[in-house]
């Protein structure tokens, strides 16, 4: 695989990478390759983590190795539960990743609270706090806190830490979706003043909720890797999909994000009476014959869930034999 065509599996699906240059000149460079992620842990694994565990997948095609932290100390700091609890969660989440394909011969996981409490760690969490206000802090932390109205300190400690992941870890590209973004370009602007390099980062899109509004856990408006063949069917049956429109449609972006990367071809399956079965070999083709009404909502529903089930049935029986 040449240079060009390694660029281009690396940012395909990517809302941005900053910079291009960048990665164009590390993937020439002929160094090691190391790109991560950062998780907290979870109660259910859904088609948002998906986002950027199908960018990893991505990224092991091309050469890198893949560090995923499951970020127990900072679940604890967004009070997402006691660390028991939270370490429970991710043993679970470990086992989703690699059951969602991640090669796991090519994946080191890694508790944030192995490193992140050494002193070599926190000494620079403290230098990072002497460069960085108040309101920068919490303007990064904005999108992912749950207290944004009322934040405590620990929420302002966050950002800082998740900027440092990136040099104690030892990668060159970080990878998240773009709720991310502001920390890091926390990091590229404040890591090189405590020596250390600047990182290529990678952002993947955000996933609205089946119901067309913000994803959330309370509101269950998400497909979960755990969900079985027919809870996927009815929540895509009642999932927000308005005709002829493709942007700000979820059912769209799970065919533009999930299906046609993992299929070389992907059939819309319908009556005769509708038109029969057609077949696309690129997004694109399909997102214009939805733009012109040629695939109804309902045809385009059933069908996403058809492939979505072919990808989350493997990852379901993987996870049943881990024992989840």
């Amino acid at each position: 695989m040449d240079i060009e065509d390694r660029l281009r599996l690396a940012t395909r699906n990517v809302e941005e990478v900053v910079t291009v240059e960048e990665l164009r000149s590390l993937l020439e460079s002929g160094e090691e390759l190391r790109a991560y992620v950062g998780y907290e842990p979870s109660g259910e694994i859904h088609l948002g983590h998906m986002m950027t565990v199908n960018k990893l997948m991505d990224l092991q095609e091309i050469g890198f190795e893949i560090v995923v932290l499951l970020a127990d100390v900072h679940a604890y700091l967004n009070e997402k539960g006691d660390f028991e609890e939270i370490r429970k969660t991710a043993e679970y989440n470990r086992a989703a990743f690699i059951a969602l394909g991640l090669d796991e011969s090519r994946a080191k996981f890694v508790l944030g609270s192995e490193y992140q409490l050494e002193r070599d760690y926190m000494l620079d969490v403290l230098k990072m706090a002497r460069m960085t206000t108040i309101n920068r802090a919490r303007r990064s932390m904005d999108e992912v806190s749950r207290r944004k109205e009322d934040p405590m300190v620990s929420q302002m400690i966050y950002p800082l830490m998740q900027a440092l992941d990136i040099a104690h870890l030892g990668v060159t590209v970080a990878v998240g979706g773009m709720d991310q973004r502001k920390i890091h370009m926390l990091a590229r602007e404040n890591l090189p003043k405590l020596g250390y390099k600047v990182p290529v980062c990678m952002h993947t899109p955000i996933l609205l909720g089946l119901d067309g509004e913000k994803m959330s856990s309370s509101k269950g408006n998400y497909i979960s890797v755990r969900d079985d063949e027919e809870t996927v069917k009815r929540k895509l049956r009642k999932a927000f999909c308005p005709e002829r429109q493709v942007e700000n449609n979820p059912v769209i972006d799970i065919m533009r994000y999930h299906i046609f990367p993992r299929f070389e071809k992907v059939v819309i399956e319908r009556d005769e009476k509708f038109g029969g079965d057609v077949e696309y070999s690129s997004f694109e083709e399909l997102a214009k014959d939805f733009a012109e009404g040629k695939i109804h909502p309902l045809d385009l529903k059933f069908n996403a869930a058809r492939y979505l089930n072919i990808l989350l049935d493997n990852a379901r029986k993987k996870l049943e034999k881990m024992g989840w």
